[in-house]
């Protein structure tokens, strides 16, 4: 009867044990799950579609045909402007912020933070003039900044005229549209528009917020495009795959050599190739008004700036993650939105950039 107490005794603390075993593991598994945070990122409306894209490709990799889906694979990219995605960086739930206006060496030195391109595309000056298509009007530099600064005013004026001989312009308004808000592409327009002005850039310079001089605004990417189809005579700028996407009319721009381009991948590409990357800090380098017969003058690149200090080495690490795999596999994805992914050189000195970064203050 002792040995049959004693066994009985045994049974009860090993199903006592079992049971708290058992709690552990689930607490274990509970505080995993809990603490599975998705990768947090805000920024630029030009690489919106892409994120999107690479976003999905990552969870899918990730998941690798199961059916099980952790919160660490996801991506969660909020669509508020190049200046606000940055601002956000200072709230501790964000990890990158994509900007199409990079950030100089002491500023993501002092923030602890890193940067470098993740795609290229170039940023469209669109119309709607009616039965003047795609490529046909002609826009140099000079000519865009005057209209920009409300000199020249009417699509019949003499000046644009003479840049279009073959074209029957109509004796219409010019109505000037811009962004509302804190843009990496009105940071790369008025970047284009101060190298080919003295006038813009002594009195509004370059930057993602401008005090314009004349036009209407409009907030967000998707809303100067609306504003662009409801507009007769109507001006604007936007990423050049989003507005062929939207069947916007644009115009080719003139160069510093003189010539007319597209704003297609590869005058993208002659701009990029014009850079030597592996001479810059921390990737900060313009597409802006490069040399090169087909280089398209207003192009530019979307950077990442992830945080670093006071994040966790995994924190930033699978940001890295996220963009290696988009790189290795989602250069189709990128070309087929009208990007310019970047070349294998450049994803090259990315990746050694990434293995040389030191935890900051963490």
């Amino acid at each position: 009867m002792m040995l049959a107490a004693g066994f009985a005794s045994l049974r009860g603390n090993w199903a006592k044990i079992t049971s708290g075993a058992i709690t552990l593991a689930a607490a274990v598994l509970i505080g995993a799950a809990a603490q599975a945070e998705p990768i947090r990122g805000a920024g630029s409306t030009l690489a919106a579609p892409i994120i999107g894209k690479w976003a999905a490709a990552y969870e899918n990799a990730r998941a690798d045909g199961g059916d099980y889906v952790s919160p660490d694979w996801k991506v969660d990219y909020e669509i508020i402007g190049s200046l606000a995605g940055v601002l956000r960086l200072d709230q501790p739930d964000m990890d990158f912020a994509a900007t199409d206006a990079p950030i100089n060496a002491d500023e993501l030195r002092k923030a602890g933070r890193q940067q470098f391109p993740i795609v290229m595309g170039a940023i469209a000056v669109v119309t709607n003039l009616d039965g003047i298509g795609p490529g046909s009007l002609r826009l140099t530099g000079p000519l865009l900044a005057d209209i920009y600064l409300g000199k020249i005013q009417s699509w019949s004026d003499p000046a644009i005229k003479a840049a279009n001989p073959d074209l029957t312009l109509p004796d219409l308004r010019i109505s000037v549209l811009h962004r509302k808000d804190g843009s990496g592409s009105t940071f790369v327009f008025t970047e284009y528009l101060s190298a080919v002005s003295e006038e813009w850039k002594t009195k509004y310079g370059a930057n993602t917020l401008i005090s314009w001089p004349l036009g209407a605004d409009a907030e967000g990417t998707q809303n100067l495009i609306r504003a662009v189809h409801d507009t007769k005579g109507a001006i604007a700028y936007a990423e050049s795959g989003q507005a062929q996407r939207a069947s916007l009319s644009y115009a080719l721009i003139q160069n510093k050599s003189g010539k007319f381009v597209k704003p297609e991948p590869e005058g993208v590409q002659a701009a990029a190739t014009s850079i030597d990357w592996a001479q810059t800090t921390d990737f900060f380098a313009s597409l802006t008004d490069r040399d090169g017969d087909a280089a398209y003058p207003i192009s530019t690149a979307v950077f990442a700036v992830v945080q670093v200090s006071g994040r966790s080495e995994h924190r930033y690490r699978r940001v890295h993650d996220l963009f290696r795999l988009a790189f290795a596999q989602g250069a189709g994805d990128a070309a087929a939105l009208g990007y310019v992914p970047l070349p294998k050189t450049l994803v090259d000195q990315i990746e050694q950039y990434w293995a040389r970064q030191e935890p900051v203050g963490n």
